[in-house]
């Protein structure tokens, strides 16, 4: 019986960050997968500015940045003509980092995490299946299957079931997935084109109720359509081809095809488990939750889920906090899931609503509305903030306390960039960190030093009143960069106390 402290199943993104985060953190993973070999056709396309940020943890970012492609704007189309362009950097600039849409389809972003698990001595099990699990009260007994078919059983502290859509973790655990199913067709197919929508910028067309997006890929020419079908098509989903669909893009689009490289139909379900964890057992990514393609939210969502776990399963594992830590990964994440499951089918069902008065709104109204409300800052900033997803907080979570200035406990730390020095760099380490704009007390500092906890302390600017931080006020971070504790006065007794509540070490020096 071999041993570990987490076993993961399932090598998809989700699965594969998890055991980065918890590889780098010091702790034992063992990560199976069924399938052969990694994905060679991915539907998931956009790496949003918050997995960027959080990237930089693993050193990531720029190896991602380097091997995608970068997004600079959305069209709007109506009846064969472009009638609206909005600019990412525009609406996102001052806000992140990377005030842009970025493209990394999700096969070569899989190989990358997959080269850096092998570096750090990882490997994935391949034609390894999960058939049971027993949880005792020491840890989870798990029975797998190898490529010979022989069994072994694999004793672990902790189970994640990052194993998709068809999850047999949540199968087993009886947590159900309850939702629905759309009745549209999406296809996806992989050209070489050229034309006014295949100039690296990102086209949806809003002239028909069936969806259909130009996504442009890394390299001259290369780019993916997503779209729908709806009429008698759809009924015979199997067996569509690429000409059968490939007309809208042609005309409406004036995309020119010179070659199809891949072409798939399938059927998207927008749903939510009840339960992200039942005692030792975690659900991350697509076995907690799947919705429909808009925003590009999906794998970013199953990624954000694998990092709000793995340094709590790695603090866990390591001592350095109570299990009831672990109680907060479901009370973070469900909501999220289920806020973002109902604001895609919105989106969604904008895009393909049937009838007159739906056609007016999203050919007339829509591409005249949409660029006038981007002139206004406060549009601008919602818009960018919920799709990039550096909106999402947990300040109603269990580990939030207090608020500094407009900046509350479980939100994403304000970027501020002056003249050069980024007070996101701090942020690369994997640890509990403290952060002050203005002047820190002595006790402060003391504490600190004591604690073995890292203390940044900012020379004081506009620019960071502007960005909602409030002078000489104390921010704990969290290893995953979410604000934690926030207080006005700087009281290292408050940070005390926020520690023994919380039966949490807040060293720094983590892995030991």
């Amino acid at each position: 019986m071999t041993q570990t402290d987490v076993l993961i199943v399932g090598a998809g993104p989700s699965g594969l960050v998890l055991a980065l985060w918890l590889t780098k953190l010091g702790s034992k993973v063992r990560i199976v997968d069924k399938t052969a070999e990694p994905g060679t056709t991915s539907r998931a396309l956009a790496v949003q500015a918050r997995t960027l940020e959080l990237y930089r943890q693993l050193d990531l970012t720029d190896a991602v940045l380097a091997k995608g492609h970068r997004v600079p704007a959305v069209n709007l189309w109506v009846r064969g003509e472009a009638a609206a362009r909005l600019a990412f950097e525009t609406i996102g600039a001052g806000l992140t980092p990377y005030p842009f849409l970025h493209i990394f389809p999700q096969d070569e972003h899989e190989r990358l995490l997959i080269e850096r698990l092998q570096a750090l001595g990882v490997v994935v099990e391949r034609r390894t299946e999960l058939i049971g699990f027993e949880e005792r009260p020491t840890g989870i007994v798990a029975r797998l299957r190898g490529s010979d078919g022989a069994e072994q059983d694999c004793e672990a502290g902790y189970l994640a079931g990052c194993d998709g859509a068809r999850s047999f973790v949540r199968e087993r655990l009886g947590t159900g997935f309850p939702g629905g199913t759309y009745r549209q067709v999406f296809y996806v197919a992989d050209v070489e084109a050229s034309g006014a929508a295949a100039n690296g910028e990102l086209h949806v067309d809003l002239e028909e109720a069936d969806f259909l997006a130009v996504f442009p890929l890394a390299g001259q020419g290369r780019a993916r359509l997503i779209g729908t079908v709806r009429d008698e098509r759809a009924d015979r989903a199997e067996s569509l081809r690429f000409e059968d669909v490939s007309a809208r893009a042609i005309n409406n689009l004036k995309v020119k095809i010179a070659k199809v490289n891949w072409f798939s139909t399938y059927r998207v379900h927008h749903r939510v488990t009840e339960h992200f964890r039942k005692g030792r057992i975690f659900l991350i990514g697509d076995a907690a939750h799947i919705h429909s393609p808009a925003g590009g939210q999906g794998m970013n969502t199953g990624i954000g889920d694998a990092i709000n776990l793995a340094w709590k399963l790695a603090a866990v594992t390591a001592g350095r906090a109570d299990q009831s830590l672990l109680d907060s990964y479901e009370a973070e994440r469900i909501g999220f899931a289920r806020r973002l499951v109902a604001t895609t089918d919105r989106a969604f069902n904008f895009a393909t609503a049937e009838g007159r008065i739906a056609d007016i709104v999203r050919t007339r109204l829509a591409p005249i509305l949409l660029p006038f409300a981007v002139h206004f800052e406060a549009v601008r900033d919602f818009m960018f903030r919920t799709v990039s997803q550096i909106m999402l907080n947990y300040r109603n979570g269990p580990l939030s306390r207090g608020a500094a200035g407009h900046v509350h406990a479980g939100d994403r730390l304000p970027w501020v960039p002056i003249d050069g020095i980024d007070n996101f760099a701090p942020l690369a380490s994997m640890g509990w960190q403290v952060h002050v704009y203005g002047s820190t007390s002595a006790g402060l500092a003391a504490y600190c030093t004591e604690q073995n906890l890292s203390l940044h302390v900012f020379e004081w600017h506009g620019e960071h009143e502007a960005a909602g931080l409030a002078r000489d006020a104390l921010y704990l971070l969290r290893p995953d960069t979410y604000v934690a504790l926030a207080d006005a006065k700087g009281d290292p007794g408050v940070l005390a106390g926020y520690a023994a509540d919380h039966r949490l070490q807040l060293a720094a020096s983590w892995p030991a």
